[in-house]
């Protein structure tokens, strides 16, 4: 695989000064996030949830971000999942938003709690009555025998509410990310980017460079 030590990508797209980073960092990720859209990426809210056990051992994988607010990111997932396991026994998290694309990175650390029922079941109730069957019929990362139990599971959940408001499970429900770090990376020339850091202090935030 020497092709891989050839691989390199100059970045030039732009740039971060402290004088135009806003006060606070969710301000300033929801400007990304719009410019992220109006790109054209393929799901711009995507974001690399990385959780671990009590003992430290990590696991990453891909969730969607579906609500920012003045307290952080929100996504909803499985919590008999692995990482809501994970994150229910030790509720620390980071995330990552790779926008390559647009040469822009964004990476958060925080504290994370489950959203409250009401909350979650909003959300529950706008999704498709595919994924509500799916959040019932999936053990999610679980050991299965095969596609097909996962087949026999959606027959069956299909027909317990057929005709009938699908609930959500109790075992299915929403995350709240509270960051303490965010980080807003943008490439530059010659592997020094900018890198821009928000540390969650008493009165609010504090803004920092870092070398890249």
């Amino acid at each position: 695989m020497d092709e891989l030590n050839r691989m390199r990508k100059e970045y030039r797209s732009g740039s971060l000064k402290e004088t135009e980073m806003t006060s606070n960092p969710f301000d300033e990720f929801q400007v990304w996030l719009e410019t992220a859209i109006t790109s054209g990426l393929s799901e711009p809210n995507a974001m690399i949830i990385a959780s671990a056990t009590p003992d430290g051992r990590p696991s990453a994988r891909v969730v969607l971000l579906k609500e920012l607010n003045k307290k952080g990111f929100v996504f909803y997932t499985n919590y008999m999942s692995r990482k809501g396991r994970e994150l229910l026994a030790n509720p620390f998290a980071a995330a990552v938003f790779d926008w390559h694309e647009i040469e822009r990175q964004v990476r958060i650390e925080g504290i994370v709690e489950k959203v409250e029922d009401e909350e979650s079941d909003a959300y529950f109730n706008v999704r498709p009555n595919d994924a509500k069957i799916g959040a019932w019929a999936s053990p999610q990362s679980r050991i299965v025998r095969g596609r097909k139990e996962l087949e026999e599971l959606e027959k069956k959940y299909t027909t317990q509410f057929a005709g009938s408001e699908i609930p959500r499970p109790s075992h299915w429900g929403g995350f709240l990310i509270q960051p303490t770090m965010i980080e807003f990376w943008q490439g530059r020339p010659n592997r020094m980017h900018d890198r821009m850091v928000y540390y969650k202090v008493d009165k609010g935030w504090n803004l920092k460079r870092l070398a890249p």
